[in-house]
């Protein structure tokens, strides 16, 4: 392996608490020797790392991490997802039980404290109670706290614990030693209530926030979930037997039932039946599938039954190339995160400072109450401030935004390219399999003598043609028998002629016809300009003395083409459309598609030169094509978008990838990324707000303006509530229209 030669591993990040978190397993990361960059995803948990394997181990990676504070899972073996799974929802069981409890026990607490102060006993069983749920089911918060301070770091659980323990410990000194307060003219108060049911609103927040985050990475889970277990395999004697789908190899003769979903990317050998594939290209009406046709893991066979050749297995089918794709986005960052991560590095340090400025300043300036009020809003102030919103604003959008785009069948690389396609003011297509099928088809032919016989022979003709237009003729007349040819000869920029029973018959264009001094019937010829002027191309037939037909070949424009050109349209973007096809051709597919601006007689690297042209005018492009012909165009755009399935150097190389090559998908993905950004932009809005506000608030400002101080529990619920809205906001996403 070369030095600079560098691997990407996506690994499970166990132990974050908030953003800061995240900040800090980042920053750690990309202080290695060897990695080159290093993400974070808070939201999903997980560090993307770009590194040389000859420099940095990702044991060593994981030593890092360890060392941090946290955990890195780097043995990735092939149920790790389902092992992840079971830890989420384990996760998900403790808090919620944690959380069921921690409200139950701080209930009587709180009616206590505010209706039963003065009964005997009362200060005991509040302070019974509130040590079994500051300790006992808030204890995690403790002892990561712990952690982070022995790793001289700090995090959202340092904050917790801080607030409750410092409200805990200042309300049992004033219950074991009142005297001390009471000598000094102050009635003393405890919080026992306040520290239980800060504990309580954090912990039922942390349950609703995991659950939010667990729907947000929905998409991936339902991918997931698509492949099979086991698949049937056939051997060369024909004996079948159930095997695991990690035993599958190349080249293996698989046999798919009714209603089982397909285990492998495949070539189908024997049968036919209808597969939906949906969950893949995002198309409802499920697809034929016969011999020689390509089949896709994780897609769903219908009624039939039908043998296939395993041509991709494990990695490298199309659905594991498309959940490593979600995954890879989900993890990556728009560039808006960047002032997001740089405030979560430095915010819990910034709060506590803040905290304790607040309570010096209380002791400074209210001699009187000031240690008890600075000690409340020292502790509010902890509680209040949430680093978690801001971290999750930027990630659960993206989750849910590429999620909703891959179950649409558009695939999306990466955020920065989500955030991108908002801004999309132009739009230039390649003409061939974007606009059009991409597939020659006949489309009207008119015979002077057109029995079965002579028929056939055209077939047999254009059965022996290497030609892309003689595949159309072939594919018009279907199972046609042919008769044998002889002295067939291929006329390079003509046609094609042989001899069937004796007689010389010919198939190609009128050069040919005009060369071999063939006689055109005027009727066939005034048809064959007609269709000439409407962009079809003419292909004619005749044996020795006399045309006999004359046959219309098109690429035909996608059904779904002209209506998505008109959504591009109205949303205000220009369409242009790209060919190497002559001006009359280009200018009739353009007028047919509703498309205004043309360019015909454009080579591949020309193509690039004007997506340029159009830069430098000052528009964003958008450019799609096939990712192969159009390589150099799409690398030039700012948004390059591959069209069709089954490519590999179009997933490669484009940052969004559109199943099925449907054309209408292009403004659904604009649509999408309009939504995401804008729901980014909320979701940050309110959480910076909420801080901006909240902290000021709590640590006293407006007492001296109306003696309003803030109460620490309703500053939990409150902190509690600005992450589960920010996810919420997100899961929003799932419902919109694209």
């Amino acid at each position: 392996m070369a030095k600079n030669q560098t691997i990407k591993a996506t690994f499970p990040v166990l132990n974050m608490g908030c953003a800061s978190c995240a900040a800090k397993v980042e920053k750690t990361l990309n202080s290695r020797e060897g990695v080159v960059i290093a993400t974070v995803n808070y939201a999903a948990a997980t560090a993307t790392v770009e590194y040389n394997p000859l420099q940095a181990t990702s044991d060593a990676l994981r030593e890092a991490v360890q060392k941090a504070g946290y955990d890195l899972l780097t043995d990735l073996c092939e149920d790790i997802s389902d092992e992840l799974e079971q830890a989420c929802a384990a996760k998900y069981k403790k808090l919620k039980r944690r959380a069921i409890w921690a409200m139950i026990l701080s209930l009587p607490i709180v009616v206590t404290g505010m209706a039963f102060m003065d009964m005997p006993r009362a200060n005991e069983i509040m302070w019974i109670l509130s040590t079994s749920v500051v300790f006992l089911l808030g204890r995690d918060f403790f002892i990561d706290a712990w952690k982070q301070l022995k790793h001289r770091s700090a995090n959202m659980n340092t904050l917790v614990a801080l607030s409750t323990g410092i409200a805990y410990s200042f309300s049992l000194f004033n219950m074991l030693l009142p005297q001390f307060w009471y000598s000094r003219g102050i009635h003393p108060h405890v919080y026992f209530e306040a520290s239980s049911v800060i504990i309580a609103f954090i912990l039922l927040g942390r349950t609703l926030e995991e659950r939010a985050k667990g729907n947000a990475s929905s998409a991936i889970k339902k991918l997931m979930g698509l492949q099979p277990k086991t698949v049937t395999l056939v051997s060369e004697a024909g004996a079948q037997e159930e095997i695991p789908v990690s035993r599958v190899k190349t080249g293996d003769t698989l046999l798919v039932k009714p209603g089982e979903k397909i285990a492998v990317d495949g070539l189908v050998t024997d049968g036919n039946s209808y597969v939906d594939e949906s969950m893949l290209s995002g198309e409802p009406m499920p697809a034929l599938k016969e011999k020689d046709a390509k089949v896709f893991a994780g897609t769903i066979n219908q009624k039939g039954s039908f043998r296939f050749r395993a041509e991709k297995v494990g990695a490298s089918t199309m659905l594991a190339q498309i959940i490593r794709m979600i995954q890879d986005a989900q993890g990556s960052k728009a560039p808006v995160q960047k002032l997001v991560d740089k405030i979560a590095s430095i915010f819990v340090p910034v709060i506590i400072g803040i905290a304790l400025l607040a309570f010096v300043l209380w002791l400074a300036l209210d001699p009187a109450t000031g240690l008890t009020h600075g000690l409340l809003a020292l502790v509010t102030v902890l509680i209040i401030a949430c680093p978690c919103a801001l971290g999750l604003a930027t990630p659960t959008a993206i989750m849910v935004g590429v999620g909703k785009g891959a179950e649409k069948g558009i695939l999306i690389k990466d955020a920065e390219s989500l955030e991108t396609a908002k801004k999309v003011n132009a739009v230039a297509l390649d003409k061939t399999g974007t606009i059009t099928e991409g597939k020659p088809v006949v489309t009207d032919i008119v015979w002077l003598d057109g029995n079965d016989r002579v028929k056939e022979i055209f077939c047999s003709l254009e059965k022996h043609s290497e030609h892309p237009l003689a595949d159309a003729v072939v594919r018009y007349f279907g199972d046609t028998d042919t008769p044998p040819l002889e002295n067939f000869e291929s006329l390079t920029g003509k046609g094609v002629k042989g001899s069937v029973d004796g007689k010389t018959w010919f198939a190609g264009n009128i050069r040919l016809m005009l060369e071999s001094r063939i006689v055109t019937d005027q009727s066939l010829e005034i048809q064959a300009r007609e269709w000439t002027k409407e962009a079809k191309t003419t292909v004619w037939f005749a044996d020795s003395d006399r045309a006999l037909a004359v046959a219309a070949i098109t690429d035909q424009i996608k059904e779904s083409s002209k209506d998505a050109i008109g959504q591009l349209k109205k949303s205000g973007i220009e369409v242009y459309m790209l060919t190497g096809d002559d001006e009359a051709t280009a200018r009739e597919i353009a007028a047919a598609a509703g498309i205004e601006h043309y360019r015909a007689g454009v080579l591949p690297g020309e193509k690039a030169a004007f997506v340029k042209q159009l830069q430098d005018e000052g528009k964003i492009v958008a450019m799609a094509g096939d990712g192969i012909n159009d390589s150099a165009a799409l690398a030039q755009a700012d948004l390059s978008i591959a069209m069709g399935k089954g490519s590999d150097i179009a997933m490669d190389t484009a940052k969004m990838t559109i199943i099925s090559s449907d054309l209408a998908k292009i403004p659904e993905a604009i649509n999408l990324s309009r939504l995401t950004v804008r729901t980014i932009r909320q979701n940050l809005f309110w959480a910076f707000v909420y801080n901006l506000i909240g902290v000021p608030i709590a640590a006293g400002i407006l007492y001296p303006v109306n003696g309003f101080l803030l109460n620490p529990m309703i500053a939990g619920l409150a902190m509690a509530l600005s992450s589960v809205s920010v996810v919420a906001n997100s899961l929003r996403l799932k419902t919109k229209k694209i």
